[in-house]
C-alpha cells in the first residue's frame, strides 16, 4: 500500500484509512473481534486509524486503545470531538457544556479521549462539525494550545463548508495560531457536492482530505440493485430514512447505483473497488476512510488501493452522476442553521 502526506504535517499515511465508527455498540459489540479486525488492517499495510469520541459514546476509542497496545508508535491516530457525550446522538436534553467546540469542552474532552485511547498524544484531533454558538477563533486557539503542550500533533475539521474552511485559515494567519491541516468531508460516487468548492479550497491551502462514507453508507457495496428487495443491512436498520425507497432522492440513488454496478461489471471489478478507486483518484484526496464492521467487509475493501480508473471510465462516471452534485441532499452530512431555522432567512413582520 502506498503512502501519502497528511496535509503539510510531514506525517505519511496509507492511502486507505481505517475508520472505527462501527466498533462497539453501533456495530460490532465484541471487543476482541473488533481488535482482530483492526490488527488485520494494520497487518495489511494500513497505518492510519480514525475514530471519534461520540462513536458508541466512547466505546470505539476504548477498543482502538486496546488494539494499539504495543503498536502505538506505528500508527497515525486520529479522533474527533463536538457531539454530546452525556446523551445519545440525536437525543434531546443533556448538558450544553458537554458538547460543541468551546475551549472549555475541547480542553476537557481531549483528556477523556487520551484516557480512552490509552495514549499520551493524538496525531490528528478533529472538530467533528461546525458550532454556530462558538467562534472559530476560540476553538483554533484552544487546539493550538493543546498542540503546543504536545497532547495533539495536528488538528483538522470535519464536514465544514468551504467558507468556514477559508475563515479558519484566515484566523490562523491573522492571530499567529496553528491551522486546520485536514478536512474530513462526505465524498462518494453519489455525493460529489464537495467537488465544487471544498476540494478546491483544500488544495489551495494544502490541506489533507479524508473523505468519510466513500461507499455512501452501504449503497455502493453491490447489495442494492434494481428489482431486488432493499437489504436489511446494519446501517439501513440504524438510519432507515436514508434507505426509504418511497423518497424520490433515494430512488434516484438506486438508479445511479444500477448504472454504476453495470459499469463495474464491464470493467470486471467490484462496485466497491470502483467506488473507492474513484475517491482515491481525486488529486485533493489523501485517504478515504473505510468503515468495516466485519472481517469480510475489511477484506472486500483492501484491494481498491491497487485499482486505477482510466480517463474513459471517469468520463462514464461523470455521465451517470454529474460532477459537483449530491444525488441526495440528505447525504451532505451537515445542514447550516441558516437553512434549518426558518427565522434566520425570513424578515420578521408585525
Amino acid at each position: 500500500m502506498e503512502f501519502r502526506n497528511l496535509g503539510h504535517t510531514g506525517m505519511q499515511v496509507s492511502e486507505l484509512c481505517l475508520g472505527a465508527m462501527m466498533f462497539g455498540a453501533w456495530g460490532e459489540p465484541d471487543h476482541d473481534e473488533s481488535v482482530r479486525i483492526i490488527h488485520a488492517a494494520l497487518d495489511a499495510g494500513i497505518n492510519f486509524v480514525d475514530t471519534a469520541d461520540i462513536y458508541s459514546r466512547g466505546e470505539s476509542e476504548e477498543i482502538v486503545g486496546k488494539a494499539l497496545k504495543g503498536r502505538r508508535d506505528d500508527v497515525v491516530l486520529a479522533t474527533k470531538f463536538h457531539g454530546p457525550m452525556d446523551v445519545g446522538m440525536g437525543e434531546p436534553g443533556g448538558d450544553p457544556n458537554k458538547r460543541g467546540n468551546s475551549r472549555r469542552w475541547v480542553v476537557q474532552e481531549v483528556e477523556n479521549s487520551l484516557r480512552r485511547l490509552q495514549t499520551d498524544w493524538i496525531d490528528l484531533y478533529q472538530v467533528h462539525r461546525p458550532d454556530t454558538g462558538t467562534d472559530d477563533d476560540e476553538t483554533i486557539a484552544a487546539l493550538t494550545d493543546l498542540q503546543r503542550q504536545g497532547k495533539i500533533r495536528a488538528f483538522g475539521s470535519s464536514t465544514f463548508p468551504a467558507y468556514r474552511i477559508v475563515e479558519g485559515q484566515w484566523i490562523s494567519e491573522k492571530r499567529g495560531l496553528g491551522r486546520f491541516v485536514t478536512e474530513q468531508p462526505p465524498y462518494s460516487l453519489l455525493t460529489r457536492g464537495i467537488e465544487a468548492d471544498v476540494l478546491p479550497v483544500a488544495e489551495k491551502y494544502h490541506m489533507g482530505v479524508l473523505p468519510w462514507s466513500p461507499l455512501a453508507g452501504g449503497w455502493l457495496t453491490g447489495r442494492f440493485r434494481k428489482g431486488q428487495d432493499v437489504p436489511q443491512t446494519h446501517r439501513a436498520q440504524m438510519m432507515g430514512g436514508r434507505f426509504d425507497l418511497s423518497d424520490p432522492e433515494n430512488q434516484a440513488k438506486l438508479d445511479a447505483v444500477e448504472q454504476l454496478a453495470l459499469l463495474a461489471e464491464e470493467l470486471d471489478i467490484s462496485l466497491i473497488d470502483l467506488a473507492l478507486a474513484f475517491v482515491l483518484q481525486h488529486p485533493a484526496v489523501t485517504a478515504p476512510i473505510i468503515g468495516p464492521r466485519t472481517m469480510d467487509q475489511l477484506t472486500s475493501q483492501l484491494g481498491a488501493a491497487d485499482v486505477r480508473l482510466s480517463t474513459q471510465t471517469l468520463d462514464r462516471i461523470d455521465e451517470i452522476v454529474p460532477p459537483g452534485r449530491n444525488v441526495s441532499s440528505g447525504d451532505a452530512g451537515y445542514v447550516p442553521d441558516a437553512l434549518a431555522d426558518p427565522f434566520l432567512r425570513r424578515r420578521r413582520t408585525a
